[in-house]
């Protein structure tokens, strides 16, 4: 049984001021699961209703559906929720192409961002200070596991920029230059924005090279593409030059 304190600490984790209190998170399913036990993040506490998972005993707990219902953050539970540890995070260096996020607020939106850098073989991911928190819970759900091979940091993207001034820095636009068209390199920094309002003044002025996606529809009513649509489109072609 999960003790009402258990149950206290797992609620709370849904909220980004607790996580960083704990040092924790919580991931749900089997799938991701399983790959975050073969991950740099320590298990804290694992509850499944499955006994299946290669996992310390000690840190196992056989749980009932019932249980799991009172614990999970899913309208269906997928027969285990786990807590992992955030680990301390080393010196970052980037390499190759890099990902910028300013101002991503949608949970959804990043853990599908995560996903895509880790389809196209992005290693590093950096967020703005407001870009939705990479722990929450619904970033993790999204992200399928990515979470576990994607470096995900928050620095200011302004200083990031201006520390590595000798990479590009391209930024997604609706009137940027059509990305189809141009020649693009195997290293720099790609910026996406905010969902509603792109990119920001302030990071607008460090773009060195302003790339769209041209609309082909006829339909003026389709006024811009969701901002993970457009990082796999361009992931897309910057991986295929």
């Amino acid at each position: 049984m999960v003790s009402k304190s258990q149950i206290k600490l797992i609620r709370s984790l849904t909220q980004k001021k607790y996580r960083l209190k704990n040092a924790m998170f919580i991931v749900e399913g089997k799938k991701s699961i399983q790959e975050f036990l073969s991950s740099r993040f320590p298990l804290e506490k694992l509850y499944t209703t499955e006994d299946w998972f290669i996992a310390p005993t000690s840190q196992t707990e056989i749980i009932s559906e019932a249980d799991l219902k009172k614990i999970s953050q899913l309208k269906t539970p997928q027969t285990a929720l786990a807590i992992f540890r955030i680990p301390k995070q080393e010196a970052f260096l980037p390499k190759g192409l890099v990902v910028a996020l300013d101002g991503v607020r949608d949970p959804g939106n990043l853990g599908t961002i995560i996903r895509l850098c880790d389809w196209f073989g992005i290693q590093d991911l950096i967020c703005s200070p407001d870009t939705a928190d990479s722990f929450n819970p619904k970033v993790v759900q999204a992200s399928m596991g990515s979470l576990t091979r994607v470096e995900v940091v928050y620095r200011d993207l302004a200083e990031f920029i201006g520390k590595y001034e000798n990479l590009p820095v391209f930024g997604a636009f609706m009137d940027g230059e059509n990305i189809y068209e141009k020649t693009l390199p195997a290293e720099g920094v790609l910026v996406m924005g905010n969902e509603a309002n792109g990119i920001s003044e302030k990071i607008e002025r460090l773009i060195t090279q302003r790339v769209g996606i041209p609309r082909f529809g006829d339909t003026p009513q389709t006024e811009s593409l969701n901002v993970a649509t457009a990082t796999a489109i361009l992931l897309s072609e910057f991986k295929r030059r």
